[in-house]
């Protein structure tokens, strides 16, 4: 194979966004051959570009593609996900890879064909500056993590992005609010600098600021397995928001906001410190240092580059599906401890889980509200 034949499922603004680069030619030994939707005003601008397809299973079957990005609504990722694998297509699956822990397991199950690629699109960690944060951590010269602390809370919506699709902001439809839908990438990459929590506390407020049946501001306390701890806080409705990182080790702090990477390093690791120190007020001397990145952007192009390589050279995924599991786990988490109210050990019970869900969904009395709307400047949201 010289070049990977792409098909996309779903047409909306994430998946237009992937058709448009890939027609251009960005993506280096890749084609755009198909598209698939649901609807056929959504195929209508591809139709005398590419193949068109009303039904994904006909795409995946028509033996004009080779790989697969899913870019449907969230619980159409299991299903289509699996029936690509199982025919044999590489995948390349938006976030989150599935609604819950049970079914990331059923979607990375069906991943058995040695040679068959399977990623998931998580482009933040091709972002330069989150790449610079994960090299400082993984170097050691952060130390060993004590605490860390993410307010994120810039993910402001309005009620006219909620009423853009029936599916949004609903337990049947999405399987969640701004844990699954915003917050995938801060969670992987939370997972991906600190590794997963042990235990989970979650304060999930439902419908706060829209008026919707899912939670749209949450703060969540997350305990790890070396006594670290954690703070993450988000929501949809607060402005103006904040995005700042915290991560305190015992060599330093490094805080990222405002597009800013500053690392306080101490001279001397804390703890030692602590111990050596005959000085009951002493203090370690500090550095501070601002840590440079070049803002390169072409973030998602990166991961689908990566995606053919990974095809055609074998070359090792940045985001292999596979590990799209532990975001998941941590929304649901997150959501199940608000829901119970009561603190969450780790790994979750992916099924516990997914019979509390199951019951949100059958119990469900909100009567959502859908128009029409302008989706605006949509390649906004993506840097975070």
């Amino acid at each position: 194979m010289e070049k990977v034949r792409i098909g996309i499922v779903g047409l909306g603004n994430m998946g237009r966004f992937h058709a448009d680069y890939l027609l251009k030619g960005e993506v280096a030994r890749a084609e755009l051959t198909a598209v698939s939707d649901a609807f056929e005003k959504g195929l209508e601008p591809y139709k005398g570009k590419v193949a068109t397809f009303l039904k994904c299973e006909e795409m995946i079957r028509s033996g004009k593609i080779d790989a697969l990005i899913i870019a449907t609504p969230h619980y159409f990722h299991t299903l289509q996900g699996i029936d690509a694998l199982e025919q044999g297509l590489h995948v390349l699956t938006e976030k989150p890879i599935s609604v819950h822990k049970a079914d990331c397991e059923r979607l990375i199950a069906a991943h058995k064909k040695q040679g068959q690629v399977f990623a998931a699109m998580f482009q933040l960690r091709t972002d330069p500056k989150f790449e610079k944060i994960k090299k400082l951590i993984s170097t050691g010269e952060l130390g060993e993590i004590v605490r860390v602390n993410w307010i994120n809370t810039d993910w402001f919506r309005t009620e006219a992005y909620y009423a853009s699709g029936g599916w949004r902001a609903t337990w049947k439809g999405e399987g969640g609010g701004v844990l699954l839908n915003q917050c995938p990438h801060n969670l992987d990459l939370l997972q991906w600098f600190c590794g997963m929590p042990s235990k989970v506390r979650g304060f999930c407020q439902i419908g706060k600021y829209h008026d919707i049946e899912v939670e749209d501001n949450v703060t969540a306390y997350l305990e790890y397995p070396n006594g670290a701890t954690g703070v993450f806080v988000t929501s949809t409705g607060e402005a103006p928001g904040t995005n700042r990182l915290e991560i305190a080790g015992t060599r330093g702090r490094l805080v990222f906001e405002n597009g800013k990477i500053t690392f306080t390093r101490n001279e001397q690791d804390m703890k030692k410190f602590c111990e050596e120190s005959k000085i009951g007020f002493a203090k370690p001397e500090v550095w501070e240092i601002n840590v440079p990145y070049e803002n390169t952007g072409a973030q998602h192009k990166r991961i689908t580059q990566n995606f053919v390589d990974a095809i055609l050279d074998g070359k090792p995924l940045i985001a292999p599906a596979e590990e799209g599991i532990h975001s998941v786990e941590l929304a649901n988490s997150i959501l199940y401890s608000s829901l119970t109210n009561q603190t969450i050990e780790l790994p979750l019970d992916s099924a516990a889980y997914e019979a509390k869900l199951k019951d949100l969904i059958a119990h469900s009395t909100h009567v959502k509200k859908v128009r029409e709307v302008d989706s605006g400047d949509f390649s906004k949201s993506f840097s975070k």
